[in-house]
Order: structure tokens, then sequence, then C-alpha cells
């Protein structure tokens, strides 16, 4: 799936680990969160993480010119967008959600339903160079577009990241992935509660929904657990390879394994049926921003997302997907149903909304530098 660039990342990680930036990265983390993972032949420098801004929110990365990285990422909504689709530079359509940039770093593998794609340099690839579906049309045009960055202002900042100002793909990929490993939100009001001992923080709605969160009556902490509320993560401290892929019911089809055939999951890259319709748990910080929601924003409300999990799964009555989800037989042995009153629902949709973190989205080292810089 991935030769044609797999060539670029090889060239990338072909020198091993270089030496120690001189102006290291300095993680603003307290001391209840353990420190993500970077790859010894990408270390975080201030200087790398700047340019990978600056390159974030440029159209100019784009073939036509249309897109930036923050088109599909926009920092409002946790760096995810409010559509069920994402739609490329030259107008095409994506089947899947955008998936918000929220402590990527913290990542054990990327994209919606790849068990062996697991570092951000190497999924970085796939929107530049992708062309199935196209994102950002580099494919067939580097040259050009490297030449929009030879100028003073990036020169300078690659100078910076790099001890000289040849920018090409290579290190374009590598501040992109330094940038976003910077995108950490860890401030809610949930971390003050639990990490800073802020007693006062919650409201009694939410811890009720705390409590009903954790509960094994509920079981959503089974995927969604941990500080990153996601299966899916590691760091300094965690390492375990988790296999964080489930199939939540979201569809029981009569046609290919059960399943809508234009998305069967992790079962496009390993081939194995048990795998057809199992995606990655997301995590659900700042998960109230990012609706709709699904690999495929299927499910536009939160409260709709909780109905669903009550129902153990969906049935379609009508359409192309016609089918009754909560049958599937792949689906996770943890998608069972339960019985929700109105107010536990409220309690829950109000313990969920204490994930959502405030300062990240406004955060100004993660906006744009281009309308920080016209002020």
């Amino acid at each position: 799936m991935f030769n044609k660039y797999n060539l670029l990342l090889g060239a990338l990680l072909i020198f091993g680990c270089g030496p120690a930036p001189k102006a290291p990265y300095q993680w603003q983390l307290s001391a209840d969160y353990p420190t993500p993972l970077v790859p010894c032949e990408n270390p975080m420098s201030e200087a790398k993480v700047a340019l990978g801004r600056h390159l974030f929110y440029d159209k100019n990365l784009s073939a036509n010119q249309s897109q930036s990285c923050a088109s599909c990422h926009q920092q409002r909504y946790a760096f995810g967008e409010n559509t069920a689709h994402s739609t490329g530079s030259t107008g095409q359509p994506h089947r899947r959600n955008a998936q918000p940039l929220i402590n990527v770093g913290y990542n054990k593998s990327f994209t919606w339903a790849h068990d062996q794609l697991t570092s951000l340099e190497a999924q970085i690839l796939i929107p530049l160079f992708g062309e199935q579906p196209i994102e950002m049309g580099v494919t067939g045009h580097e040259d050009e577009i490297l030449s929009r960055f030879n100028t003073p202002q990036y020169r300078q900042l690659t100078e910076q990241a790099f001890a000289d100002d040849k920018l090409d793909f290579g290190r374009i990929v590598l501040a992109l992935a330094s940038f976003s490993r910077s995108l950490i939100s860890l401030t809610s009001p949930f971390d003050r509660y639990a990490y800073l001992m802020q007693d006062n923080v919650l409201t009694t709605q939410q811890l009720r929904g705390m409590t009903l969160f954790f509960s094994e009556r509920l079981e959503c902490h089974h995927c969604h657990g941990g500080f990153n509320f996601t299966q899916s993560t590691t760091h300094q401290l965690q390492q375990l390879d988790l296999r964080a892929f489930h199939n939540t019911g979201l569809y029981n089809t009569t046609g290919y394994y059960s399943y809508p055939q234009q998305d069967t999951g992790l079962f496009e890259v390993t081939g194995k049926a048990r795998d057809v319709g199992r995606f990655r748990a997301p995590t659900l910080r700042n998960i109230e921003l990012t609706a709709p929601y699904m690999h495929d924003g299927s499910i536009e409300t939160l409260a709709q997302v909780l109905d669903f999990y009550a129902a153990g799964g969906r049935h379609i009555t009508s359409g192309d997907d016609i089918g009754d989800g909560r049958g599937n037989p792949l689906k996770s042995q943890f998608v069972k149903g339960f019985e929700l009153s109105e107010t536990q629902k409220t309690q829950l949709l109000a313990f969920l909304s204490s994930l959502t973190d405030e300062q990240f989205i406004s955060d100004p080292r993660h906006s744009d530098p281009f309308k920080q810089q016209s002020r």
C-alpha cells in the first residue's frame, strides 16, 4: 500500500540517530504524565516544532495551493473537522472522518485501521503523497512545491531546525511530525480534578457520570481507558502492544463479511476475517468538539453515540447498509448494551464534557503563525 513513499521514509531513517538538538523541546507536562516516545532519528527541538507549525498551516504544501494540513485539522475542533468525510485538495471525497490530532504523540498506531502504521513520520507520508485518495497531492509536483518554500523566512526556519537552509520533503516530514507531537491536551477540568486534586472542579453531575463511565456495567473504560482515554496508547512507562481495534456493531450487512464493502477496517491491512469492521478506539479527550462520530462520521451527536452503545450496536432498517449490527458475529465482547435512564445519560454527557480542554483549543503555540504575524 505504501511502496512509493516507503522509500522516502527509509531515507529519513537510514542514518540512524543523530546528535541531540542544541535547543531540545521543553515538554510542559506535570509529573503525573509520562513523556511521549520520540524516535531517536527525529529528536524534538523548539526550532523543528516551529518549522513544522508553519508548514502545517501553509497551503503551499498542497500541489494546487488550496489546502493545508490545518484545513482538515482545525484547532477549534481539537485539530479535527466538523464534517462526516474529509475532502482532498482536488475535491475528491474521502471515505473516512478526519481524526483529531489530540495527543498523537502517545498513539500506538495511526489512522483508523492500520496496526502496522506505528510512527507519525510514516503516517504523514499518506496525506502528502497518497493518491487513493488524493489529499495534498504532492506526488508528481515535488520540485514545484519545494520551490515555494525557498523564501527568506523558510530558509531561516530550516537553518534553525537542521543547521542548514536546505528544505526537502524528508525534513518537511520530520518537522510536521515534531509539531504534531507537540499537540498535547492534558489541562481539562478532569485533569485538574484527577491529577491536581482540585476537588471542586467537577460538578455533581460530572462526578456521577464519571462513576458510570468507569463502571463494569457500561464498560466504557475497557476501550477508552488510561490517562489518554484510549487503549491505543504508548509512552516511556508503557510500551505494551495492546490490540486496540474493535468491531462495535455499527453495521451487519448481508454482503461482504457483514460489513459495507467500501471500508472493512483492519481487514484491509491484515486480510484476516476476524478483523472485518475493526477500527482503532480513538481518544475521548475533547470528544464533545469532534462530531460527527465513528470512522465514517455516520453518528451525528454524542448523545446518539451513547444511545448506540446502550443498544449494543446499530439496527439499520433502510438504505444500502440495512442490517442489525447488534448481531454482528465479530462484535466486541465489550459492546453488550446497557440500560441508561435520561438522568444517567445527562450525567454521562456531563462527564465527557469535562474532558474538553479549552486551553488546548486556544493555545497560541498551536495556532496559525501567519495570522499572528499579520497582526
